[in-house]
Protein backbone atom coordinates (compact mmCIF):
# COMPACT_ATOMS: atom_id res chain seq x y z
CA UNK A 1 0.00 0.00 0.00
CA UNK A 2 1.45 3.33 -0.98
CA UNK A 3 1.36 6.39 1.27
CA UNK A 4 -1.67 7.99 -0.44
CA UNK A 5 -3.77 4.84 -0.26
CA UNK A 6 -2.74 4.30 3.33
CA UNK A 7 -3.73 7.84 4.27
CA UNK A 8 -7.13 7.43 2.59
CA UNK A 9 -7.76 4.25 4.55
CA UNK A 10 -6.82 5.96 7.79
CA UNK A 11 -9.17 8.88 7.08
CA UNK A 12 -12.00 6.48 6.29
CA UNK A 13 -11.58 4.94 9.71
CA UNK A 14 -11.75 8.44 11.18
CA UNK A 15 -8.66 7.71 13.24
CA UNK A 16 -6.19 10.25 11.96
CA UNK A 17 -6.19 13.98 11.33
CA UNK A 18 -3.79 15.59 8.90
CA UNK A 19 -0.10 15.78 9.72
CA UNK A 20 2.94 17.62 8.41
CA UNK A 21 6.39 16.07 8.19
CA UNK A 22 9.62 18.02 8.73
CA UNK A 23 12.78 16.18 7.70
CA UNK A 24 15.93 17.63 9.32
CA UNK A 25 19.32 16.83 7.76
CA UNK A 26 22.50 18.26 9.37
CA UNK A 27 25.40 18.61 6.93
CA UNK A 28 29.13 19.19 7.19
CA UNK A 29 31.29 19.18 4.07
CA UNK A 30 28.85 17.14 1.98
CA UNK A 31 28.94 19.16 -1.26
CA UNK A 32 29.35 16.02 -3.38
CA UNK A 33 26.33 14.33 -1.82
CA UNK A 34 23.90 17.24 -1.54
CA UNK A 35 22.32 17.21 -4.99
CA UNK A 36 21.73 13.46 -4.91
CA UNK A 37 20.39 13.73 -1.35
CA UNK A 38 17.77 16.32 -2.30
CA UNK A 39 16.78 14.35 -5.40
CA UNK A 40 16.37 11.14 -3.41
CA UNK A 41 14.27 12.85 -0.74
CA UNK A 42 12.01 14.55 -3.29
CA UNK A 43 11.52 11.25 -5.15
CA UNK A 44 10.90 9.23 -1.98
CA UNK A 45 8.36 11.69 -0.56
CA UNK A 46 6.67 12.61 -3.84
CA UNK A 47 3.67 10.40 -2.98
CA UNK A 48 3.78 10.99 0.76
CA UNK A 49 0.31 11.23 2.29
CA UNK A 50 0.76 14.62 3.98
CA UNK A 51 2.62 17.89 3.40
CA UNK A 52 6.34 17.71 4.04
CA UNK A 53 9.42 19.91 4.07
CA UNK A 54 13.13 19.17 3.92
CA UNK A 55 15.27 21.29 6.27
CA UNK A 56 19.00 21.33 5.46
CA UNK A 57 21.34 22.59 8.17
CA UNK A 58 24.89 23.58 7.22
CA UNK A 59 27.14 23.09 10.23
CA UNK A 60 29.84 25.58 9.23
CA UNK A 61 31.10 23.60 6.23
CA UNK A 62 34.45 24.63 4.76
CA UNK A 63 33.58 23.47 1.24
CA UNK A 64 30.72 24.53 -1.06
CA UNK A 65 27.97 22.81 0.93
CA UNK A 66 26.30 26.12 1.86
CA UNK A 67 26.33 27.20 -1.81
CA UNK A 68 24.72 23.91 -2.86
CA UNK A 69 22.11 24.28 -0.11
CA UNK A 70 21.12 27.74 -1.37
CA UNK A 71 20.74 26.31 -4.87
CA UNK A 72 18.53 23.51 -3.57
CA UNK A 73 16.29 25.98 -1.74
CA UNK A 74 15.93 28.05 -4.91
CA UNK A 75 15.19 24.96 -7.00
CA UNK A 76 12.51 23.63 -4.65
CA UNK A 77 10.63 26.61 -3.18
CA UNK A 78 8.26 25.61 -0.42
CA UNK A 79 9.78 22.12 -0.23
CA UNK A 80 13.35 22.80 0.88
CA UNK A 81 14.34 25.15 3.70
CA UNK A 82 17.76 25.75 5.19
CA UNK A 83 19.67 26.90 8.23
CA UNK A 84 23.23 28.09 7.72
CA UNK A 85 25.19 28.18 10.97
CA UNK A 86 27.94 30.75 11.49
CA UNK A 87 30.57 28.14 12.32
CA UNK A 88 30.80 24.46 13.12
CA UNK A 89 28.88 23.73 16.30
CA UNK A 90 28.65 19.95 15.93
CA UNK A 91 26.01 17.54 14.69
CA UNK A 92 23.90 17.78 17.84
CA UNK A 93 23.62 21.59 17.68
CA UNK A 94 22.89 21.47 13.94
CA UNK A 95 20.15 18.93 14.54
CA UNK A 96 18.64 21.10 17.28
CA UNK A 97 18.73 24.14 14.98
CA UNK A 98 16.69 22.25 12.40
CA UNK A 99 14.22 20.98 14.98
CA UNK A 100 13.76 24.50 16.32
CA UNK A 101 12.49 25.84 12.98
CA UNK A 102 10.55 22.72 12.01
CA UNK A 103 6.78 23.22 12.01
CA UNK A 104 5.72 19.63 11.37
CA UNK A 105 3.73 17.52 13.82
CA UNK A 106 6.11 14.70 12.88
CA UNK A 107 9.87 15.36 12.76
CA UNK A 108 12.38 13.05 11.10
CA UNK A 109 16.17 13.23 11.15
CA UNK A 110 18.77 11.57 8.96
CA UNK A 111 22.40 11.96 7.87
CA UNK A 112 23.39 13.73 4.69
CA UNK A 113 26.01 11.21 3.55
CA UNK A 114 23.57 9.12 1.43
CA UNK A 115 24.01 6.11 3.70
CA UNK A 116 20.39 6.36 4.89
CA UNK A 117 17.52 5.63 2.51
CA UNK A 118 14.79 8.31 2.37
CA UNK A 119 12.41 5.64 1.06
CA UNK A 120 12.28 4.21 4.60
CA UNK A 121 10.75 7.40 6.00
CA UNK A 122 7.18 6.89 4.78
CA UNK A 123 7.03 3.36 6.23
CA UNK A 124 8.45 4.53 9.54
CA UNK A 125 6.00 7.43 9.81
CA UNK A 126 3.07 5.08 9.21
CA UNK A 127 4.29 2.71 11.91
CA UNK A 128 4.84 5.55 14.37
CA UNK A 129 1.24 6.65 13.89
CA UNK A 130 -0.26 3.15 13.63
CA UNK A 131 1.28 1.99 16.91
CA UNK A 132 0.89 5.37 18.64
CA UNK A 133 4.62 5.68 19.30
CA UNK A 134 6.61 8.76 20.29
CA UNK A 135 9.93 7.73 18.73
CA UNK A 136 10.87 5.21 16.07
CA UNK A 137 14.61 4.57 15.70
CA UNK A 138 16.25 3.16 12.59
CA UNK A 139 18.17 -0.10 12.99
CA UNK A 140 20.95 -0.62 10.46
CA UNK A 141 20.78 -4.39 10.66
CA UNK A 142 23.09 -4.83 7.65
CA UNK A 143 25.61 -2.00 8.10
CA UNK A 144 27.84 -1.16 5.15
CA UNK A 145 30.75 0.26 7.15
CA UNK A 146 34.25 -0.94 7.83
CA UNK A 147 34.30 -3.65 10.48
CA UNK A 148 37.09 -2.40 12.75
CA UNK A 149 36.69 1.34 12.38
CA UNK A 150 32.91 1.63 12.68
CA UNK A 151 30.95 -1.56 13.30
CA UNK A 152 32.84 -3.09 16.23
CA UNK A 153 33.18 0.20 18.20
CA UNK A 154 29.50 0.89 17.48
CA UNK A 155 28.48 -2.57 18.69
CA UNK A 156 30.43 -2.09 21.92
CA UNK A 157 29.00 1.41 22.44
CA UNK A 158 25.43 0.20 21.88
CA UNK A 159 25.79 -2.60 24.43
CA UNK A 160 27.32 -0.21 26.96
CA UNK A 161 24.56 2.38 26.48
CA UNK A 162 21.85 -0.27 26.90
CA UNK A 163 23.50 -1.56 30.08
CA UNK A 164 23.71 1.91 31.63
CA UNK A 165 20.45 3.48 30.43
CA UNK A 166 18.14 0.47 30.30
CA UNK A 167 16.58 1.58 26.98
CA UNK A 168 17.02 -1.53 24.84
CA UNK A 169 17.81 -0.70 21.21
CA UNK A 170 20.21 -2.34 18.78
CA UNK A 171 21.46 0.81 17.06
CA UNK A 172 21.76 4.07 18.97
CA UNK A 173 24.00 5.57 16.29
CA UNK A 174 21.52 5.54 13.41
CA UNK A 175 20.52 9.11 12.61
CA UNK A 176 17.32 8.05 10.84
CA UNK A 177 14.70 8.64 13.53
CA UNK A 178 11.04 9.64 13.52
CA UNK A 179 9.63 11.71 16.40
CA UNK A 180 6.38 13.24 17.50
CA UNK A 181 7.16 16.94 17.52
CA UNK A 182 5.32 17.42 20.83
CA UNK A 183 7.79 15.02 22.47
CA UNK A 184 11.12 15.96 20.90
CA UNK A 185 10.43 19.65 21.56
CA UNK A 186 10.52 18.87 25.28
CA UNK A 187 14.11 17.62 24.91
CA UNK A 188 17.01 20.04 24.41
CA UNK A 189 20.02 18.62 22.58
CA UNK A 190 23.47 19.94 23.39
CA UNK A 191 27.10 18.82 23.45
CA UNK A 192 27.28 15.55 21.50
CA UNK A 193 24.09 14.08 22.92
CA UNK A 194 22.40 13.23 19.61
CA UNK A 195 23.42 9.61 19.98
CA UNK A 196 21.53 9.45 23.28
CA UNK A 197 18.25 10.88 21.96
CA UNK A 198 16.27 7.70 22.81
CA UNK A 199 17.49 7.94 26.41
CA UNK A 200 16.54 11.61 26.71
CA UNK A 201 13.15 10.89 25.17
CA UNK A 202 12.62 8.10 27.71
CA UNK A 203 12.71 10.78 30.44
CA UNK A 204 9.70 12.44 28.78
CA UNK A 205 7.66 9.42 27.70
CA UNK A 206 7.42 5.72 28.47
CA UNK A 207 10.16 3.49 26.99
CA UNK A 208 7.29 1.31 25.72
CA UNK A 209 6.52 4.12 23.22
CA UNK A 210 10.05 3.92 21.79
CA UNK A 211 10.60 1.24 19.15
CA UNK A 212 13.06 0.46 16.37
CA UNK A 213 12.63 -0.37 12.70
CA UNK A 214 15.12 -2.15 10.39
CA UNK A 215 16.25 0.25 7.68
CA UNK A 216 18.47 0.19 4.62
CA UNK A 217 22.10 1.24 4.85
CA UNK A 218 24.50 2.00 2.03
CA UNK A 219 28.28 2.47 1.87
CA UNK A 220 29.55 6.04 1.66
CA UNK A 221 30.32 6.90 -1.95
CA UNK A 222 31.61 10.49 -1.67
CA UNK A 223 33.34 12.55 0.97
CA UNK A 224 34.85 11.38 4.23
CA UNK A 225 33.28 9.98 7.36
CA UNK A 226 33.10 12.34 10.36
CA UNK A 227 33.18 9.42 12.78
CA UNK A 228 36.13 7.45 14.11
CA UNK A 229 37.65 5.65 17.05
CA UNK A 230 38.38 8.97 18.75
CA UNK A 231 34.67 9.38 19.42
CA UNK A 232 34.72 6.32 21.70
CA UNK A 233 36.09 8.44 24.54
CA UNK A 234 33.41 11.08 23.98
CA UNK A 235 30.72 8.39 24.12
CA UNK A 236 31.97 7.20 27.49
CA UNK A 237 32.08 10.72 28.95
CA UNK A 238 28.67 11.60 27.53
CA UNK A 239 27.27 8.34 28.87
CA UNK A 240 28.32 9.32 32.39
CA UNK A 241 26.51 12.64 31.97
CA UNK A 242 23.41 10.91 30.63
CA UNK A 243 23.41 8.47 33.54
CA UNK A 244 23.60 11.31 36.05
CA UNK A 245 20.93 13.52 34.49
CA UNK A 246 18.46 10.72 33.75
CA UNK A 247 18.74 9.07 37.15
CA UNK A 248 19.52 11.94 39.53
CA UNK A 249 18.40 15.17 37.86
CA UNK A 250 15.63 15.76 40.41
CA UNK A 251 17.61 14.37 43.36
CA UNK A 252 21.36 14.94 42.79
CA UNK A 253 21.96 14.67 46.52
CA UNK A 254 21.34 10.92 46.24
CA UNK A 255 24.16 10.57 43.71
CA UNK A 256 26.76 12.49 45.70
CA UNK A 257 25.39 11.24 49.00
CA UNK A 258 25.92 7.59 48.05
CA UNK A 259 29.55 8.22 47.15
CA UNK A 260 30.02 10.29 50.30
CA UNK A 261 28.50 7.66 52.58
CA UNK A 262 30.60 4.94 50.97
CA UNK A 263 33.84 6.90 51.42
CA UNK A 264 32.96 8.14 54.91
CA UNK A 265 31.86 4.67 55.96
CA UNK A 266 35.09 3.08 54.76
CA UNK A 267 37.17 5.81 56.40
CA UNK A 268 35.20 5.58 59.66
CA UNK A 269 35.59 1.79 59.75
CA UNK A 270 39.35 2.08 59.17
CA UNK A 271 39.69 4.73 61.92
CA UNK A 272 37.69 2.55 64.32
CA UNK A 273 40.00 -0.37 63.62
CA UNK A 274 43.09 1.77 64.21
CA UNK A 275 41.61 3.15 67.44
CA UNK A 276 40.95 -0.37 68.68
CA UNK A 277 44.49 -1.43 67.91
CA UNK A 278 45.90 1.66 69.62
CA UNK A 279 43.77 1.55 72.78
CA UNK A 280 43.55 -2.17 73.38
CA UNK A 281 46.71 -3.60 71.82
CA UNK A 282 48.98 -0.60 72.27
CA UNK A 283 50.16 -0.68 68.66
CA UNK A 284 51.79 2.39 67.11
CA UNK A 285 49.59 3.73 64.33
CA UNK A 286 51.13 7.15 63.62
CA UNK A 287 53.28 5.90 60.74
CA UNK A 288 50.79 3.46 59.26
CA UNK A 289 49.58 4.25 55.70
CA UNK A 290 46.12 3.05 56.71
CA UNK A 291 45.76 6.06 59.01
CA UNK A 292 46.35 8.54 56.19
CA UNK A 293 44.01 6.61 53.91
CA UNK A 294 41.28 6.48 56.56
CA UNK A 295 41.48 10.23 57.24
CA UNK A 296 41.47 10.97 53.51
CA UNK A 297 38.40 8.79 52.93
CA UNK A 298 36.55 10.40 55.84
CA UNK A 299 37.29 13.93 54.58
CA UNK A 300 36.32 13.04 51.00
CA UNK A 301 33.12 11.44 52.27
CA UNK A 302 32.12 14.57 54.17
CA UNK A 303 32.88 16.71 51.11
CA UNK A 304 30.69 14.55 48.87
CA UNK A 305 27.84 14.64 51.38
CA UNK A 306 28.08 18.44 51.61
CA UNK A 307 28.18 18.65 47.80
CA UNK A 308 25.05 16.51 47.69
CA UNK A 309 23.25 18.87 50.06
CA UNK A 310 24.24 21.90 47.97
CA UNK A 311 23.16 20.28 44.68
CA UNK A 312 19.86 19.24 46.27
CA UNK A 313 19.23 22.87 47.23
CA UNK A 314 20.10 24.01 43.70
CA UNK A 315 17.78 21.41 42.17
CA UNK A 316 14.89 22.49 44.40
CA UNK A 317 15.53 26.13 43.49
CA UNK A 318 15.59 25.24 39.80
CA UNK A 319 12.30 23.35 39.87
CA UNK A 320 10.49 25.79 42.16
CA UNK A 321 11.59 29.05 40.51
CA UNK A 322 9.98 28.58 37.11
CA UNK A 323 8.01 26.35 34.78
CA UNK A 324 10.57 23.54 35.05
CA UNK A 325 8.86 20.31 36.05
CA UNK A 326 9.91 16.83 37.04
CA UNK A 327 7.17 15.35 34.85
CA UNK A 328 5.74 15.65 31.33
CA UNK A 329 1.99 15.64 30.66
CA UNK A 330 0.70 13.58 27.72
CA UNK A 331 -2.93 14.68 27.78
CA UNK A 332 -5.25 16.88 29.85
CA UNK A 333 -8.98 16.10 29.96
CA UNK A 334 -11.93 17.88 31.54
CA UNK A 335 -10.01 20.86 32.93
CA UNK A 336 -11.77 24.24 32.72
CA UNK A 337 -10.16 27.24 31.07
CA UNK A 338 -8.59 29.87 33.28
CA UNK A 339 -5.65 30.20 35.63
CA UNK A 340 -6.13 26.73 37.04
CA UNK A 341 -6.76 25.07 33.71
CA UNK A 342 -4.10 23.16 31.81
CA UNK A 343 -4.88 24.20 28.26
CA UNK A 344 -1.61 23.72 26.38
CA UNK A 345 -0.60 26.82 24.45
CA UNK A 346 -4.16 27.74 23.59
CA UNK A 347 -5.24 24.27 22.45
CA UNK A 348 -8.75 22.98 23.28
CA UNK A 349 -8.99 21.39 26.71
CA UNK A 350 -9.65 17.91 25.37
CA UNK A 351 -7.00 18.00 22.68
CA UNK A 352 -4.05 15.69 23.34
CA UNK A 353 -0.62 17.28 23.16
CA UNK A 354 0.75 14.37 21.16
CA UNK A 355 -2.20 12.34 19.97
CA UNK A 356 -2.35 11.33 16.31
Amino acid sequence: MNDSAGAAAFHQRGARPSHRLSLVVPLFNEEENLAALVSQVVAALARFAWPWQLILVDDGSSDRTAERIRAAVAAHPGRVAAVILRRRFGQTAAMQAGIDIADGSIIATMDGDLQNNPADIGRMVRRLLDEDLDLLVGWRRARQDKLWLRRIPSWCANRLIVAVTGVRLHDYGCSLKIFRASVIRQVRLYGEMHRFIPTWVSTITSPARIKEEPVSHFPRMHGHSKYGLSRTFNVILDLLSVYFFTRFRASPGHFFGRIGLLCAGAGGAALALLAWQKLWDGEAIANRPLLMLAVLLAVIGVQFICTGIVTEMLARTYFESGPNKTYAVREVLGMPDGPGGSRHQGEPARRSMDRR
